[in-house]
């Protein structure tokens, strides 16, 4: 009999499989090597650097992987040498202790601070110390100082028990957190701030009572004197706003009337330090909602009169930016985006009559991707630069179908030049010259028989002319420039291709090579680089790029169910470019999947075409792309087996894999949707208005999947955290209520306390053991039962 029961078990499995598949072997050997990739590959890849850091025009360090460990590295680029950074063996010495001995290549720092040439200091153990050069003698100087911010390095509701580990910011929550400093927080009624003393020194202003006052620094009368009356508690004047002419005789200020007071309410279940719940609230705008509105006002100094400036030129804002005066005093400017993201301005207003002009105008049919900043720390496509107290402007725009530099006249709004051109997008400027007229920026796409995501570092004159490519290596380059622009260290990859790092000038020649990765002994140990696979997209002719990681035992001879890791956020793109020993997709191919990423048409970082398709249409998410890249690498690899496709992500990714299920259920089989957006009229205002659109319109219905919830017919496991304060978690909450009202079957893992997050270390877990049950048909591990024998 028992023969018998375990043929049926075995024909069950095979009947929940796609024809011609054979059953796994091996489970739980393959949850133990996927659960022990990351320490089976550590520090096997030697001659990796991190990024340096520059202690003058010439110097600089930084730390590289060895054997073992790590080591620091002093270089000096006028020397065209490097030397270790200090004596390591013996710091090591000075730092053991009779619990702990450090070697080496295993000190308990990755940072060093350096006091010029004398000493440096490092913080072990929450200790600080202090080492003389150049004997390297270390003392402990005492407890180290807590960073800005307190202990986690930034502010966070105290009241939150982070009961699972930081798993970094999404892209997504990348960009909230840019934009944290841009979204103006509801002023404190009365509040006073800290006085602006004016350039000469005579004045100082600030806010009391809701208007602003001023008064002299010195002399018989230092009493406050108002400068404005009209500020009342529903629109009081911001004293943050505050900014005085260059020849203290005007100042400009934002009379502010609050939009809606939206506050988004929790109620945390399980609070570290208490039994009972506790609730909480947040300020938190939502599509549509009411904006502050922000209204510049200039004043007059000798006439203590307010000059009034015409809003005729920025009659429906989403944003102002805060004024800046010309050199001359002569004006303010400031930059207007448009509520709906399809027109953005320079403005100018006179400082005698308060009358605006337009500087200059970017327009679109779809939407202007105005949300970056100036230190490329996002992707979108804003840069501007004056010239000349404003005579000229160096602006960046899509108005030619790509993101390119032009130079603007700031007289008539005029081009004067566009700088560069072609089929290839300019990232980021790093470097302005006004003297020379060049400018140093990055891009992608420009050059040849490469992957048009490959990031570039090139410099160019104001004209167009003399572009170079000062980073000419096939690769993904990151370039830190020295102190005062002269040299630049290259570091470059690719997934597949072991790392370079490079000393260069300027002007792109190379210094002197510093270091080279070896990856042998990574090779040797089972490790296997991505592959790059590149299909065509829904229009048959654009090259949609992707990764696919196997496992370490693949056997080309079976058939691998695949699962797709997605974010589709329009805000940039997502597919790795860059080498990396380890990826979270390696640990779930080991499993015994191919698991794979790819950027479809919508995301950034290619033509305007190419993005515009997000358009009011998030729900399209690249997927006709998407699929068509599947079918490819199915018809080109035999042990592809499209039939029987996963798809995961999170926050915005969290939407598109629900998105995906109800959209393409042919498609996708099964899905683990975390912290998902799935409706973009209840996630925040900033990112889905960008996108979708305003004022509020069908397009929202149309791409949510809370309104299509009906539609579902794959396996769904969705993931929310309790205390989420980047998507709403109603946004889970809703579209589990539709399921419901729809008799869906699904599963559903709430994480009391968590913030945006797809479960940590246990919510990998749920993700790995769905997919082994939906796409192989196995059960995954009992922990339950193996816990409890552990106890035995």
């Amino acid at each position: 009999m028992r023969p018998f029961l375990l043929w049926c078990c075995a024909m069950a499995v095979m009947a929940v499989m796609a024809p011609g598949t054979l059953p796994a072997q091996g489970r739980a050997a393959d949850y133990q090597r996927s659960d022990s990739l990351n320490k089976r590959f550590q520090g096997l890849a030697v001659g990796m650097t991190e990024t340096p850091r520059w202690v003058s025009d010439t110097r600089f360090w930084y730390r590289v992987s060895a054997p073992g460990g790590f080591r620091f590295v002093l270089a000096d680029a006028a020397a065209r040498r490097t030397a270790p950074l200090f004596d390591h063996a013996r710091v090591a010495a000075a730092l053991s202790h009779d619990t702990v001995t450090f070697t080496p290549v295993t000190l308990p720092f990755s940072v060093v601070t350096l006091e010029g040439d004398s000493a440096f200091t490092v913080v072990v153990e929450r200790m600080l110390w202090r080492c003389a050069l150049p004997d390297t003698r270390c003392i402990k100087v005492g407890p180290a100082p807590l960073p800005e911010g307190g202990p986690r390095g930034g502010a966070r509701a105290p009241d939150v028990h982070d009961s699972l580990p930081d798993e970094g910011p999404s892209p997504e929550e990348q960009e909230a957190r840019e934009e944290v400093s841009r979204l103006f927080q509801p002023p404190v009624r009365g509040q006073q701030d800290t006085p602006r003393k004016s350039p000469d020194g005579a004045l100082e202003a600030t806010v009391r009572q809701f208007n602003v006052y001023t008064r002299r620094v010195t002399g018989p009368d230092t009493a406050w004197q108002p400068l404005s009356y009209d500020g009342r508690e529903s629109s009081p004047y911001s004293a943050a706003s505050i900014r005085w002419s260059p020849d203290s005789r005007k100042l400009v200020a934002w009379r502010v009337t609050p939009g809606d007071r939206r506050m988004v309410k929790y109620v945390l279940s399980s609070p570290a330090d208490q039994l009972q719940p506790r609730d909480t609230a947040r300020f938190y705008e939502k599509p549509g909602d009411a904006r502050d509105l922000r209204e510049p006002v200039l004043f007059d100094l000798a006439s203590r009169r307010a000059i009034l400036i015409a809003q005729t030129h920025f009659p429906t804002p989403y944003s102002i930016s805060q004024p800046a005066w010309r050199n001359d005093s002569r004006a303010i400017s400031f930059e207007y985006n448009e509520r709906g993201h399809q027109r953005y301005r320079i403005i100018e207003a006179d400082a005698e009559s308060g009358e605006t002009r337009v500087v200059l105008e970017e327009q679109a049919s779809t939407f202007i991707y105005y949300n970056t900043t100036n230190d490329g720390l996002s992707s979108g496509k804003r840069y501007r630069f004056d010239i000349g107290d404003g005579a000229e402007v160096l602006w960046m725009s899509e108005r030619d179908g790509w993101n390119h530099l032009y130079l603007m006249d700031g007289a008539t709004g005029a081009v004067k030049q566009q700088i560069t051109k072609g089929a290839w997008v300019v990232r980021h400027v790093q470097r302005v010259d006004t003297v020379s007229r060049q400018i140093w920026f990055s891009g992608n796409g420009r050059n040849s028989g490469e992957d048009p995501y490959l990031l570039h570092y090139y410099r160019v004159n104001f004209d167009g002319s003399g572009l170079v490519d000062l980073t000419p290596a096939i690769g993904n380059h990151a370039v830190t420039w020295s102190n005062d622009f002269a040299y630049f260290v290259d570091q470059y990859s690719q997934v597949n291709t072991a790392p370079i790092t490079e000393l260069r000038r300027a002007d792109g020649t190379l210094v002197m090579p510093l270091e080279q990765a070896d990856l042998s002994a990574l090779v040797r140990a089972g490790w296997r680089a991505p592959e790059v696979f590149v299909a065509k997209a829904r229009d048959g002719v654009t090259d949609i790029w992707g990764v696919m990681f196997r496992p370490t035992n693949f056997d080309p001879r079976k058939r691998y169910p695949v699962i797709e890791n997605i974010y589709a956020g329009p805000q940039g793109s997502f597919v790795p470019k860059s080498f990396s020993v380890m990826n979270g997709m390696r640990s779930l191919a080991e499993l015994g999947f191919i698991v794979v990423q790819m950027d479809g048409m919508g995301t950034s970082n290619r033509s305007k075409a190419f993005h515009d398709v997000a358009h009011k249409n998030l729900a399209d998410a690249g997927f006709p792309d998407r699929i068509r890249w599947h079918q490819a690498a199915a018809a080109r690899f035999p042990w592809y087996d499209a039939s029987r496709v996963g798809i995961y992500g999170t926050s915005a990714g969290g939407q598109n894999v629900m998105g995906g299920m109800l959209f393409h259920p042919a498609f996708y089989k099964a899905a683990f949707s975390a912290a998902g957006c799935h409706d973009n009229r209840i996630d925040k205002m900033w990112w889905n208005e960008q996108w979708m659109g305003w004022p509020i319109g069908p397009q929202y219905a149309a791409s949510s999947n809370t309104e299509h919830a009906a539609k579902l017919q794959g396996k769904l496991l969705l993931v929310v955290g309790e205390y989420d304060t980047n998507v709403d978690p109603a946004s889970t909450l809703q579209v589990v209520n539709a399921l419901i009202k729809a008799n869906k079957t699904f599963d559903l893992l709430v994480i009391p306390n968590a913030d945006h997050t797809s479960g940590g270390p246990y919510g990998d877990r749920k993700r790995n053991d769905f997919f082994v049950h939906h796409l192989m048909g196995l059960e995954p591990p009992d922990r339950n039962r193996a816990a409890d024998q552990a106890r035995k």
